[in-house]
């Protein structure tokens, strides 16, 4: 399974779960037709792979493969994301996604 399959797996499975509201988030750049260069995506370089809501509290997942590593931009986006009290994941699997809420949900958090 690829990382871009895996993200939709863990975007669907997480969306049957009416606390958490989830989007799958593009970074990256345009150029307009006049040349000016245009970033999109939330959190720029670094930001998470899903943005979101898990009951009422920023939610932000970096989906990676068995093997995958942050690199310097995710660790960035993940101290300042968690240093203003949202929620951050990093699942390998639809089941990793899955406990983690669950683990969110134990911790009361």
């Amino acid at each position: 399974m690829t990382e871009s399959q895996l993200q939709d797996a863990i975007r669907l499975a997480l969306g049957r779960d009416r606390g958490v509201l989830i989007f799958r988030n593009n970074i990256g750049h345009a150029v307009m037709r006049h040349g000016a260069r245009v970033t999109f995506g939330v959190g720029g370089p670094g930001g998470a792979d899903l943005i979101g809501i898990l009951d009422g509290r920023p939610l932000a997942i970096e989906v990676k493969s068995q093997s995958g590593r942050q690199s310097t931009d995710q660790l960035r986006f993940q101290a300042l994301w968690e240093s203003r009290g949202g929620i951050y994941l990093m699942p390998r699997s639809v089941e990793d996604a899955l406990a983690m809420i669950a683990e969110q949900r134990r911790r009361g958090q």
